[in-house]
C-alpha cells in the first residue's frame, strides 16, 4: 500500500518524468503541425500546382483510409507496448512528411497524404494507451494539461507560419514542411530517452482483439462524442465562412476568432479539466458543453443582423462562450474515454476511439457546409439544439457505461470523488513511452 501510494504520487505530479517528456514531444509536434496546417493547401495549390479540388479530394481519400489503422494499431499497442508502435508511427509520418517537398502530382500526393494519416491514426490509438499509462491514476486529468500545451504549440506554430506565407515562396514553404518532418524526428526522440517502455498488461481469458466492438455503452459514448466534435469545425470553417460571406465584419474577425479560441482553451483546459475525472463527471461535463453551445450558435447567427462595428464584438462573444464549451466538451471526453476502458486495451479502445472522432471531422464539412449553412440562421437555432440534445444524453450514457463495468459502482451511488480509475499494482511500469 506505501509502495503503490508512492507510485500514485509520482504519477500526479505534474513534472514527473514521463509526464513532462510526453508534455515536451506533444509541443513540438504541435508546433510543427501548426507551422505545416497553415500553409499546406497554399503549398499544394500554388507551388505543387494542384487544383483545389484534386487537394480536397485526396485528403478525403487519405483521411477514409486512414481510418482503418486505428483498431490494428490498437491491438498491437496492447499486445507488445505502446511506446513502440507509436514511436513507429512518429518515424513514418516523419518520412512521409519529408518527401512532400518531393511531389510533383496528384496520385503521388494522394498516396503520401493515405501513408501519412494511417500512421497517423496508429500514432493516436498508441498514443492515448501511453498517455493513459503516463497519467497513472489519474490519465484524465494528465490528458488536460497536455492538452493546455497542445493547442499552446498549435499558437506558436501558426503565428510562425505568417511569415513564410506572407514570403509566398517555394523555398518558404518548404522550409514549414521540413521543419514540421523535423517536429515528428523531434517529438520521437524527445519521448524515447524519457518515456518509459510500457510493458503490456495481463489480459483475462476473456479478451478479444475486437471486444471494443462488442462494449455497446462504449461503442454509443463514440458516437456521441463524434457528433458532438463536430463543433470543431463551427470555429474553424463554419464561423469564417459565415462572417465573410453573411456579415459586415472586417476580414481580421476571422483571424481573431480562431486566436481567441485557442487562448480560451489553453488558459482553461487544465483548470476546468481537471475537475472531470470519473465518467459520471465527464457526463456531467458533457451537458453542460451542450448548453454552451446552444448559446453560442445563436449568438454566431445574430452577427448577421447587427452593425458592422457590433459583429466582431458579438462574434469574440459568441466563440468566448463556444470555447468554454469546447472545454467541457474534452474534458467529458478525456475522462469517459479513459475511464470506461479496461487498463489491459487501452489501445483497442483509444483506437476506436480515434476512428469515430476523425470519422467525424471528416464529415463536418458536409454537414456543416450543406446544412447549416445552406439554412442560414435557422441552420445555426437548429445546429444548437442538436449539441443541446448531444449534451443531455451525456449523463444517462455515462451512468450505463458504468454500470457495465466490472467493479464499478452503480449509477445510483454517491458520485466518488476519487480517481476514475486506479492501474492494479500488477501494471507498474518499466520505462517506456
Amino acid at each position: 500500500m506505501i509502495l503503490r501510494g508512492t507510485r500514485q504520487k509520482a504519477s500526479d505530479e505534474p513534472d514527473s518524468g514521463p509526464q513532462r517528456a510526453l508534455i515536451i514531444a506533444s509541443f513540438v509536434n504541435r508546433v510543427g503541425n501548426g507551422l505545416f496546417n497553415t500553409a499546406s493547401v497554399l503549398y499544394f495549390t500554388l507551388v505543387v500546382h494542384l487544383p483545389a479540388t484534386q487537394v480536397g479530394a485526396g485528403l478525403t481519400i487519405a483521411g477514409l483510409c486512414g481510418l482503418a489503422a486505428g483498431l490494428p494499431a490498437g491491438n498491437l499497442a496492447d499486445r507488445y507496448g505502446p511506446r513502440a508502435i507509436w514511436l513507429t508511427s512518429l518515424v513514418v509520418q516523419a518520412a512521409t512528411m519529408a518527401a512532400f517537398v518531393l511531389i510533383d502530382s496528384w496520385l503521388a500526393f494522394t498516396l503520401l497524404a493515405t501513408v501519412d494519416r494511417l500512421a497517423a491514426t496508429a500514432g493516436n490509438a498508441a498514443g492515448g494507451a501511453v498517455i493513459a499509462r503516463a497519467g497513472g491514476e489519474r490519465p484524465a486529468a494528465f490528458r488536460a494539461r497536455l492538452r493546455t500545451f497542445v493547442n499552446l504549440g498549435v499558437v506558436v506554430g501558426t503565428l510562425g507560419a505568417a511569415f513564410a506565407v506572407q514570403i509566398n515562396t517555394r523555398p518558404a514553404y518548404t522550409a514549414l514542411i521540413l521543419a514540421n518532418a523535423a517536429s515528428f524526428a523531434c517529438a520521437g526522440l524527445v519521448a524515447l530517452l524519457g518515456v518509459p517502455n510500457y510493458r503490456p498488461l495481463a489480459r483475462p481469458q476473456e479478451h478479444r482483439q475486437w471486444s471494443v466492438l462488442t462494449d455497446r455503452p462504449f461503442v454509443t459514448f463514440v458516437a456521441l462524442y463524434s457528433a458532438m466534435g463536430l463543433q470543431y469545425q463551427v470555429v474553424s470553417l463554419l464561423l469564417p465562412i459565415w462572417l465573410s460571406s453573411h456579415t459586415d465584419a472586417p476580414r481580421w474577425t476571422v483571424a481573431a476568432v480562431y486566436a481567441i479560441n485557442s487562448g480560451v482553451c489553453v488558459l482553461l483546459q487544465s483548470r476546468l479539466g481537471s475537475k472531470v475525472e470519473t465518467p459520471r463527471q465527464g457526463g456531467r461535463a458533457f451537458r453542460l458543453a451542450g448548453l454552451m453551445f446552444l448559446v453560442s450558435c445563436p449568438l454566431m447567427a445574430l452577427t448577421a443582423d447587427v452593425p458592422v462595428w457590433v459583429a466582431p464584438v458579438l462574434a469574440v462573444l459568441a466563440v468566448c462562450v463556444h470555447s468554454v464549451g469546447e472545454v467541457w466538451e474534452s474534458s467529458g471526453g478525456f475522462a469517459l474515454g479513459f475511464g470506461l476502458a479496461p487498463d489491459h486495451a487501452q489501445g483497442q479502445y483509444q483506437g476506436l476511439f480515434g476512428i469515430g472522432f476523425d470519422a467525424g471531422q471528416a464529415l463536418a464539412p458536409l454537414i456543416l457546409t450543406g446544412a447549416v449553412l445552406a439554412l442560414g440562421q435557422p441552420g445555426w437555432l437548429l445546429l444548437g439544439v442538436f449539441f443541446a440534445g448531444l449534451g443531455l444524453a451525456g449523463p444517462p450514457v455515462a451512468a450505463w457505461a458504468e454500470r457495465s463495468r466490472p467493479g464499478k459502482p452503480d449509477a445510483e451511488a454517491p458520485d466518488a470523488e476519487a480517481p476514475a480509475r486506479a492501474l492494479p499494482a500488477a501494471a507498474s511500469e518499466t520505462p517506456a513511452r
